[in-house]
């Protein structure tokens, strides 16, 4: 699938904007601050109703505006169709060759697949647990229908459940545990997919890892480490958790809070490994969402690189590059061009200066 125009009308620091886009994708050249991410923000809530940067779409509105608008046209090897995304006065709608469509699975299904790369993955490794949450969420409900639903029934009915808890000294169990029911119904789902995204992820994320290290000899893992307790009965865990419940006025247990436990060898690499391994960790978990795609997919996703070869030497970013899902759609975003000499790439290339967009001579 390929992403062959974008345009924006009142998104970010855009008034607005438009561009066609090659096959093999794009790269995007300019100082910081004058739009590039927000460039690649739109193309992902484009194609995935989500944004890597913000849970409020309201957010990604133009300042003193009341909402924005994004469109474009995607292409695969048979159709091509018009996609539409309008956000207005906290109202979203979106629509597929000008037909509204009521529900995201409807459109999505018109949509690509894509995975986000940016500097601020290294997060994932040495942040807390939320980053990687999102970041099993966002591939999750890429690959396995019904998780998105899932996740938002649990979340609304896990700040139904806070709100009752924390709304007085004595809260009513026997209205806590309806909402409880609903965490454990859904709950249940998201563990289960989680738990198969990990498991299908784990060998192509190793493969990422030697690729970028060019190390055979190091050995990465990660397993999930279940917020619903050792044996998944979240049920159980919040009986057993009342006490603590009380005197914290907040949910104790469920999916909400997983996690995900990232190792190199049998050491936590946030503690243990050096920068070059947490950097190549970072970048091996989102390549290996990639390969993963690729895999079950039979089409590489749409690749959106946020400015991430200013930290990286010489050897791993070429190495990265070199390890990209062959025929994936590339959108780069970088200050400089320094990285370009060793680079095989032949993209189209723009510079971006005040939210306005300058063709630029192809690359060669």
């Amino acid at each position: 699938m390929i992403l062959e125009s974008l345009q924006l009308h009142q998104f970010r620091c855009f008034t607005g904007a438009a561009l066609h886009l090659d096959e093999g994708g794009a790269v995007f050249l300019g100082d910081n601050a004058q739009g590039k991410t927000s460039l690649l923000e739109a193309m992902c809530i484009l194609l995935r109703l989500q944004s890597p940067r913000t849970s409020q779409l309201a957010d990604c509105a133009q300042f003193g505006m009341s909402g924005f608008r994004l469109s474009g046209a995607v292409r695969n090897s048979e159709d091509q169709n018009r996609l539409e995304v309008q956000h207005l006065s906290g109202r979203r709608q979106f629509a597929v060759d000008g037909e509204r469509q009521k529900r995201s699975p409807d459109f999505l299904r018109y949509s690509a697949r894509v995975v986000w790369m940016g500097n601020e993955d290294l997060t994932l490794v040495r942040g807390g647990g939320e980053g990687r949450r999102r970041s099993l969420d966002f591939a999750a409900g890429q690959l396995f229908p019904g998780y998105r639903a899932a996740a938002k029934a649990y979340e609304k009915a896990l700040r139904s459940r806070n709100f009752l808890l924390k709304k007085n000294a004595n809260p009513s169990w026997q209205q806590i545990d309806a909402y409880t029911a609903l965490l454990e119904e859904h709950g249940r789902i998201i563990m289960t997919f989680r738990n198969e995204l990990i498991e299908r992820l784990r060998p192509h994320v190793q493969i990422a890892y030697e690729a970028i290290s060019q190390k055979r000899s190091e050995t990465i893992g990660f397993s999930y480490k279940n917020g619903s307790g050792e044996d998944g009965n979240l049920l159980q865990k919040l009986a057993d958790s009342r006490t603590e419940e009380l005197r914290r006025r907040q949910t104790a247990a469920g999916p909400h809070r997983d996690d995900l436990a990232l190792l190199l060898g049998d050491m936590p690499i946030a503690r243990f490994g050096s920068e070059g391994q947490q950097r190549t960790m970072a970048l091996a978990l989102k390549l290996g969402q990639a390969l993963l795609f690729q895999d079950i997919c039979r089409t590489p996703p749409i690749l959106l690189i946020d400015d991430i070869f200013g930290e990286l030497d010489s050897s791993r970013r070429n190495a990265l590059m070199k390890a990209w899902p062959k025929g994936s759609q590339k959108m780069l975003t970088t200050t400089n061009l320094n990285w370009l000499d060793d680079a095989d790439l032949d993209l189209a290339q723009f510079d971006v200066r005040e939210a306005t967009l300058h063709s630029r001579e192809p690359i060669s």
